[in-house]
C-alpha cells in the first residue's frame, strides 16, 4: 500500500469521492502543510485534504490524477465551489518523490497545464481532522459539498479508467 494526500477544497466531498475509487483501501480527513504540527483550533497555512491509502497494482498516480481533476477547478486559487480561503487550495502531497513526479508529469501533459494552480509538493506535516469531519457526507448526505452529487458516486463499484 502507498499513501498520497489530496487537497481539493472542502475535505468532506473529496473524501466521499475518493473512497469510491477502485484500489482505494483507506481514507482519512485531515489538514496538510500548515504552520505548526498541531491544529490547536488554528488552521494557519493548512489545506484541507484526504490522506489516501491505495494499492498501486490497482490504481496508478496518473489514474488518481485523472479522477482528482474531475472534482476540482484546477485554475482556481484558494477557492473551490463556495469555499474560499487558503485552506481550500488544491494540491497533491506525498513523502514519495515518485508520486510527485508522476503528478507533475500528468499536469504537464494536459493542454491547459499553463493555467493550472494545483500545488504538487512534498509532505511537510499532516494532522488528522476531528472525528466529526471523518466520512461527514456519509453520515450527513445533505450537508453542503462543492462536488455535484452525481459525481460523488460516479465510480462506486467500478474498475479503473
Amino acid at each position: 500500500m502507498e499513501v498520497i494526500y489530496l487537497a481539493g477544497g472542502c475535505l468532506w466531498g473529496v473524501q466521499a469521492f475518493v473512497k469510491t475509487l477502485p484500489g482505494i483501501k483507506f481514507t482519512e480527513a485531515g489538514r496538510i502543510n500548515g504552520a505548526s504540527n498541531t491544529l490547536d483550533g488554528d488552521y494557519d497555512g493548512y489545506a484541507e485534504c484526504v490522506k489516501t491509502t491505495f494499492d498501486p497494482s490497482i490504481i496508478t498516480i496518473k489514474q488518481l490524477m485523472v479522477y482528482f481533476f474531475e472534482i476540482i477547478d484546477p485554475y482556481s486559487m484558494n477557492k473551490q465551489g463556495e469555499d474560499v480561503g487558503e485552506k481550500y487550495r488544491t494540491g497533491v502531497y506525498s513523502e514519495n518523490k515518485k508520486h510527485l513526479e508522476e503528478a507533475k508529469i500528468y499536469i504537464k501533459t494536459r493542454n491547459d497545464y499553463d493555467r493550472i494552480v494545483v500545488e504538487v509538493l512534498p509532505l511537510v506535516n499532516y494532522v488528522k481532522s476531528a472525528e466529526e469531519h471523518q466520512d461527514r457526507l456519509t453520515r450527513c448526505p445533505d450537508d453542503y459539498c462543492h462536488i455535484p452529487k452525481e459525481i460523488l458516486n460516479k465510480y462506486k463499484n467500478s474498475t479503473c479508467l
